[in-house]
């Protein structure tokens, strides 16, 4: 087994070893030796699976040399996410609001600092048992420009406790984000350099 080979197929191409090992009608089990035999690092389970999820590299290009405007943008959505960003899932880089300007702008920041396609933002909608579930998926669509059917699921729920929570959140806590476990990566490394 040539070692050009190996990498080029492994490394450059993306293939996993069972790839390579039926492409060259080897057993998977040869294909592990030659790689150990030419101490070739492998991917870990998570490396390969965002690699067999992105066959074609990141779904997503981190802007460089960002203009002023740009540098505020990327300030204001690291901030939006560290305040309203959902940290439990290490894959996702979502946040909720009521507020359709934060919303807009964690969205641009995804859009033009990250480079995430808009195709690939996932929205919900979580409103109140006593609010019109239309009404509020109109409201967002409009002010999000996004078509009703982007929107996605609307769970409701009893509201918690008394006070003026309708008046705040009559038209529910819209949901924005995307999966990347690479991006999500970058983001709590920009945030780790804030905090220092």
């Amino acid at each position: 087994m040539d070692k050009a080979i190996l990498e080029e197929l492994y490394y450059s191409e993306k293939m996993s070893m069972s790839e390579i090992a039926e492409k060259l009608g080897f057993s998977i089990h040869k294909i592990q030796w030659w790689m150990d035999k030419y101490r070739m690092k492998r991917r870990n389970q998570s490396d390969a699976t965002y690699v067999k999820r992105n066959p074609t590299g990141d779904p997503f290009k981190i802007k460089t040399n960002l203009s002023k405007e740009e540098l505020e943008l990327k300030g204001l959505g690291l901030g939006i996410f560290w305040g309203e960003g959902g940290k439990t899932n290490k894959t996702a880089i979502k946040v909720g609001n009521t507020d359709p300007n934060l919303i807009t702008n964690f969205i641009k920041f995804l859009i033009i600092i990250c480079g995430v396609h808009k195709e690939k933002l996932h929205y919900s909608l979580t409103i109140f048992n006593d609010s019109d579930p239309k009404e509020a998926a109109n409201f967002w669509a409009d002010k999000l420009k996004i078509n009703l059917k982007q929107l996605g699921k609307i769970t409701v729920i009893p509201p918690q406790g008394k006070g003026t929570y309708k008046n705040k959140s009559i038209h529910g806590v819209l949901i924005v984000g995307c999966f990347n476990s690479k991006l999500r990566k970058w983001i709590d490394e920009q945030l780790g350099l804030l905090k220092n």
